[in-house]
């Protein structure tokens, strides 16, 4: 996990200067694993989620539920006003302590200690007393859970268990290199550290382990000794001891990966490392895009489940149609049958089961038809000639709507490409207003949400003419019918389900490689980005023309050209 025992070392470093000596106004608990300090206007917030355990003043503002929770509750009547007068961390362990002093109801000082334990899925927030007694903690841990270390009101707190590893900032040049000769050949640096050392993480190893040998997945049989590595672990120590520490974010396609107390390079030209004026704003900056992301990322998936979901049942509409209308094929049958009832009234009895005899219309075969024995000759002869008549009708219904069917299935799977396309919010909320819009998803609740306009991915190409892809499918026909020039380009893959490229020329003449890329552009924004020798239709946006009562994004056009590309990633927009 990002904050590691040094790095919460350089948070505390960062926040005591700012923190010591003021007092707590306000306490909040706007989700159930976060709690926020106001103190003189700054904004502390500690989280005790297992993901994102953390201790960090905070800019970013939070809703609070409209009644506090039970813990929230709490820490105002123990906490509000109190004083912060320290804030400690055990050597290496990812333990803070907030020292308080507070008063309770009747005025009496006294002493209160709020603890965070930031340690993954074992993350908790505990208050103590003067005594180091619980009073309460976020999450409670009983003898079924912990028996050997239950967190429970009443209880004495006691802190998490050692590793039984050395600590790493403990170690010494002749200890090293003696376990470095007894450590398994085969094993490579970043495992030895971790092994053998307390308080390193495993970004941390990996640098190391870069820094003295070139490659994270260095051997210790590759090293003709511990020398490199002991003194890339005696430069860091070193960092540690004189509290030389960088908030560093490392970013992977523009999207935060990690981030570090000190410089990483282990990662080459693979990530870009930015640095910030402050731990406390680089954690705003990572949490709240990796929130972000996994907000966008839940809400594609609620969005591709109902998606596919219609999908599938367009699918299983249409397959029951085409066998429905497969049988109103054969309806000839149906009325030859009631034929030869009506001839053979004379030679059937009432109740029979079934009728031998012989097929006037196939050369005298005999044949067998099943009667339904509660009907007289005459009702089952009619019943015939109404199943007949039923399948006659059935054919004109059952081709509209098959034609329909096949329409809204093309539709929606327009529409799934439009979702893995989607990267922010804002696409995903587009598509789903689409979807209500089209009927395909229920609307909620009736309350009008106003409609945000949202931009199509903009690029330049080679010879510097605009090229605009739609995000979706309403945004396609914005741009198709709407927005561009009858003299501009239009382009789309040929049959595969893609966006709307717009290559804008203004009645100017683009040249090969304009027309190849926009091309490129319009077969990666499609369902083919990841084939090969993809064709891509281009015509003049005068003849595209978009059919009464179509579904969103769904055109004909006419007198195109194909070019065969392949699916080239576009640079950033």
């Amino acid at each position: 996990m990002p904050l590691d025992a040094i790095c919460l070392q350089a948070v505390l470093n960062e926040l005591r200067p700012q923190l010591l000596g003021l007092r707590i106004d306000k306490i909040q608990q706007p989700a159930r694993d976060q709690i926020i300090l106001v103190l003189r206007g700054k904004r502390l917030l500690l989280n005790a989620g297992a993901g994102a355990p953390r201790i960090q003043l905070t800019e970013t503002l939070r809703d609070n539920p409209a009644e506090p929770p039970m813990f929230c509750m709490l820490l105002r009547k123990h906490l509000s006003g109190a004083k912060i007068v320290g804030l400690t961390q055990p050597p290496l362990e990812r333990l803070v302590r907030l020292e308080l002093d507070a008063s309770d109801e009747l005025g009496r000082s006294g002493r209160r200690v709020l603890v965070l334990e930031a340690m993954g899925r074992r993350s908790n927030l505990i208050l103590l007393d003067g005594e180091g007694r619980v009073l309460d903690c976020l999450r409670r841990v009983d003898t079924d859970m912990s028996a050997n270390r239950p967190v429970l009101p009443g209880l004495f707190y006691e802190p998490p268990a050692a590793a039984g590893r050395l600590p790493v900032t403990a170690e010494t040049k002749n200890g090293f290199s003696s376990k470095f000769s007894s450590a398994p050949a085969e094993h490579t640096l970043d495992r030895f550290l971790l092994d053998h050392y307390f308080g390193l993480s495993p970004l941390m190893a990996r640098e190391l382990a870069f820094q003295a040998a070139g490659d994270v997945d260095t051997r210790l049989f590759e090293q003709n000794g511990p020398e490199s590595l002991w003194h890339a672990l005696e430069e860091f120590l070193a960092r540690i001891q004189e509290s030389r520490f960088t908030p560093v974010c490392l970013l992977r396609d523009g999207k935060p990966m990690d981030f570090a107390c000190m410089p990483v390079k282990q990662y080459g030209p693979a990530a870009e490392a930015v640095e910030f004026a402050s731990f406390s704003a680089l954690m705003d900056f990572f949490y709240e895009a990796r929130e972000r992301q996994e907000r966008t990322r839940q809400r594609g998936a609620d969005l591709l489940r109902a998606a596919s979901t219609a999908r599938d049942r367009l699918r299983r509409k249409l397959a029951a149609q085409e066998k429905e209308y497969a049988e109103t094929q054969n309806r000839d049958r149906l009325r030859i049958c009631g034929d030869l009832i009506t001839a053979n009234l004379y030679r059937m009895e009432r109740g029979a089961a079934r009728l031998d005899c012989e097929n006037y219309y196939a050369g005298n075969a005999p044949v067998s038809i099943p009667l339904d024995p509660l009907l007289t000759p005459q009702q089952n002869a009619a019943k015939y000639y109404k199943r007949y008549t039923k399948a006659k009708t059935a054919e004109k219904y059952l081709r509209l709507q098959m034609e329909q069917a096949a329409q809204d299935l093309s539709y929606m799977e327009s529409v799934l490409a439009e979702i893995a396309q989607a990267e922010t919010e804002q696409d995903f909320s587009d598509i789903r207003m689409e979807l209500q819009e089209s009927g395909f998803l229920r609307k909620q609740g009736k309350k009008k949400v106003p409609k945000r306009a949202s931009n199509p991915w903009e690029f330049r190409t080679s010879g510097g003419f605009r090229v605009l892809v739609g995000r979706n499918n309403r945004q396609n026909d914005q741009l198709t019918t709407k927005s561009a020039d009858r003299r501009d380009l239009w382009f789309h893959t040929q049959k595969i389900h893609g966006s709307h490229v717009i290559l804008c020329t203004g009645g100017a003449v683009p040249t090969d490689q304009d027309l190849l890329e926009a091309a490129k552009l319009a077969a990666w924004y499609s369902q083919a980005r990841e084939s090969g020798n993809v064709p891509v239709d281009y015509t003049e946006v005068r003849n595209v023309k978009k059919p009464s009562g179509a579904r969103p994004g769904m055109v004909i056009y006419s007198t195109c050209r194909t070019l065969y590309v392949t699916p080239e990633k576009p640079p950033v927009s």
